[in-house]
């Protein structure tokens, strides 16, 4: 079998250290290991607007910031596919027919589903475009036979509602539709970077995000105005780790290179973090390093960006190559399922041949 990714992100603002380390830095890494045979990276603007149907140019203006990131951070246009999925109606074909499968009341039992809607406060009115968000995203997934999807813990009940979609259908109408493998992190800091207020969800309405491309000032302010621990008055007094904002981006990005060149009185992050936990070690310290380690990270990747920067339509002619290689997997996919669920009437030369045969006979 093909082994094949795909992965993607909502073009609703810029993105932030939060998406890079629960997935896109690995998306990097896997591209560039030549495992796969194919990659698909999406920009999925359609799901953007299930929650921003009254603010369309939201969405419009952010698929430029979305790709440019893409390109900084490193993927690559000649060994991934990077596509908007708005601009494949294959997709939305395929969500109509899998609606079936799906019960309103699973919908609802979704973990993902539930604390979205908490936290857009749809309580009352919820968006059936949103609502069924889930099964759009098993139609992203299977239209391009993806046997991998590496994304943030957050995202599992989405895909374990994609592989529950897939095994209904191939039970109905036969073995068609290819199950994914969901790919988390192996850091566990990664698996879902807390804001920089220490709140569960890193969020732009929140104004708790580092994004890849802010510059070296404003990160700076960001980190030194970092959740710490609150009982950690003194400089003296022991620290906790649990919880702590600061200790959870350094697990997620500190590397042993950056000790030498910016705390050499510590061999490892364990040292810096045993000596914080028995006192004598000051927020402000660990903040200055976290911020070294911050700024040596992101730089690279804003320099890029702003090199792609320089060519906005090039950007734009790459999503438009990359979108059309897409839609023609995605319509192979969509003739499967037409086939499998004997909707393909004008490409079913035996169904006519018997119809016409019944009807001459009578």
């Amino acid at each position: 079998m093909r082994k094949v990714m795909l992965t993607g992100d909502r073009p609703t603002g810029k993105l932030h250290v939060g998406h890079y380390v629960g997935s896109l830095r690995r998306r990097v890494e896997l591209q560039n290991t030549g495992d796969f045979d194919d990659i698909f990276i999406m920009i999925a603007d359609a799901q953007a607007l299930t929650d921003n149907a009254d603010n369309p140019e939201k969405v419009r203006q952010n698929i430029i910031e979305v790709a440019l990131d893409y390109l900084a951070c490193g993927l690559d246009p000649e060994k991934s596919t990077i596509l908007i999925q708005s601009q494949i109606p294959e997709l939305c074909e395929l969500s109509f027919y899998y609606m079936n499968l799906v019960t309103v009341s699973r919908l609802q039992r979704n973990p993902t589903v539930k604390s979205e809607i908490q936290m857009r406060n749809f309580e009352a009115s919820i968006p059936v475009g949103f609502f069924t968000y889930p099964i759009s995203q098993a139609a992203d997934i299977t239209a391009f036979k993806a046997t991998v999807v590496p994304v943030g813990e957050d995202q599992m009940p989405m895909l374990e509602q994609t592989k529950e979609i897939v095994h209904k259908f191939n039970s109905v109408y036969g073995e068609t539709l290819v199950e994914p493998k969901i790919l988390l992190p192996e850091n566990q800091a990664c698996m879902r970077l807390p804001g920089t207020d220490g709140k569960a969800k890193m969020s732009k309405s929140l104004g708790n995000c580092i994004y890849l491309s802010e510059e070296p000032e404003e990160i700076k302010k960001k980190v030194f105005s970092m959740f710490t621990d609150p009982n950690h008055i003194r400089i003296e007094d022991p620290g906790s780790l649990e919880g702590n904002t600061v200790f959870t981006y350094l697990d997620a990005f500190c590397r042993p290179e950056y000790f030498p060149e910016f705390l050499p009185e510590y061999e490892n992050l364990d040292e810096l973090k045993a000596h914080y936990q028995r006192g004598g070690l000051g927020d402000m310290k660990v903040k200055r390093f976290l911020n070294n380690v911050l700024q040596a990270e992101l730089e690279p990747i804003r320099n890029r960006r702003k090199e792609f920067q320089k060519d906005i339509p090039a950007v734009y002619e790459m999503l438009r190559k990359g979108t059309g290689k897409a839609e023609k997997v995605a319509a192979e996919t969509l003739r499967d399922v037409k086939a499998a669920m004997k909707i393909n009437y004008f490409d079913d030369e035996e169904l006519i041949r018997m119809q016409s045969a019944k009807y001459t006979e009578s």
